[in-house]
């Protein structure tokens, strides 16, 4: 929406969004937990794509909390945290936010997770990527079939075919 003007309706609970007279999404509205604290509301899908680029970001963010779509991955980064390196776990968080987003898979990978941490496991990524990857035998054959050059030759002289 780079370069287009964004109208906000400010409701007490949600924020209704427009480009020019259409309704584009309404997003709940954050509320400061104290006087202190920010009320932040974050939808991870919209920042994975810097945090792949930088995972190490995901240690320090403000609002970290917010940023996990799930208890469950909030609690498998506290125990990859244990588990390993602070660069270690902050990547494989990321690739676990960056799974769950383009291969739409949030709550069952939710539950794999919480499934994990029941049984003391740290998630096998390369499984995971398995597991939620494409089936071959779904995906279309496409078969493309080229005319030959001088049709196009023919066009380009104005002939009629």
């Amino acid at each position: 929406m780079i370069g287009h003007r964004l109208r906000v309706r400010l409701y007490d609970d949600r924020l209704d969004l427009f480009l020019g007279g259409s309704y584009l999404m309404t997003r709940p509205r954050g509320r400061p937990k104290s006087a202190t604290e920010h009320g932040y509301v974050v939808d991870y899908r919209h920042v994975i794509h810097s945090l792949r680029r930088k995972p190490m970001a995901l240690l320090q963010l403000t609002y970290r909390d917010q940023l996990f779509p799930r208890e469950a991955y909030r609690l498998m980064f506290e125990r990859l945290l244990e588990a390993m390196s602070e660069r270690d776990a902050c990547r494989k968080m990321v690739e676990l936010l960056s799974m769950a987003h383009e291969r739409a898979c949030e709550a069952e990978l939710a539950d794999l997770l919480a499934q994990d941490l029941d049984e003391g496991r740290l998630p096998d990524i390369a499984a995971l990527r398995t597991r939620f990857s494409p089936d071959p035998a779904a995906l279309p054959e496409v078969v493309v079939e080229l005319g030959p050059l001088t049709d196009y030759d023919a066009l380009l002289l104005g002939e009629a075919a």
